[in-house]
């Protein structure tokens, strides 16, 4: 059984209002190309209105030493439903990485950090995930990745895979938020 809370060598995690220091420090947070805007103004704008709403829970992965942001993410129950044919489909419940960036004044301030990405994933959310599972049904954690080609890639490499066509379409059609528009539908089973 994973127990909690969980830390490496390197780094921490809090959760976004464990700390009055928090909310300080995300004014810092960056992400490294425009097109991940979205997810800097999420945590800035609309994080805090999530938590106090209990739409979604964000958790900031910290530097042992420093105490700087290394990066956060945001998790959120849902499902997904995938098509069965002949008019039917069945749910998937799943856990929604609804928000997950790594903190580019962090890359900057440690150029040697490597990985960053996949190490809090690896080492932070799927550990989280797999705790809430001791609990609640959880098949699957899913995101929708910004629809570029090297991210896409990389969320394969961390073990996520698409859908055909027919099926993401599937998907967006149920329960794809609108926020979401454009990006894709990937998924990986716990």
């Amino acid at each position: 059984m994973i127990f909690l809370p969980i830390e490496t060598e390197l780094f921490y995690y809090e959760h976004l209002l464990d700390s009055s220091d928090n909310l300080r420090l995300i004014k810092e947070f960056c992400v490294a190309n425009e097109s991940g805007f979205g997810l800097e103004r999420y945590l800035k704008e609309f994080a805090r209105q999530d938590e106090e709403s209990g739409a979604a829970r964000t958790y900031l992965v910290k530097d042992k030493i420093t105490h700087e942001i290394v990066a956060y993410y945001s998790l959120k129950s849902g499902l997904f439903t995938v098509d069965a044919g002949e008019g039917y489909f069945y749910s998937i419940s799943a856990v929604e990485l609804s928000n997950f960036a790594v903190n580019f004044s962090y890359r900057k301030n440690h150029p040697k950090a490597k990985n960053l990405g996949s190490t809090v994933f690896a080492e932070f959310i799927l550990p989280f995930i797999q705790y809430l599972k001791t609990f609640v049904g959880i098949q699957a954690v899913y995101i929708y990745a910004l629809p570029e080609s090297k991210l896409i890639e990389h969320y394969k490499t961390m073990g996520f895979i698409r859908l055909d066509l027919q099926d993401e379409k599937f998907v967006h059609s149920h329960v794809k938020p609108k926020y979401d528009e454009g990006c894709i539908f990937m998924y990986q089973t716990i």
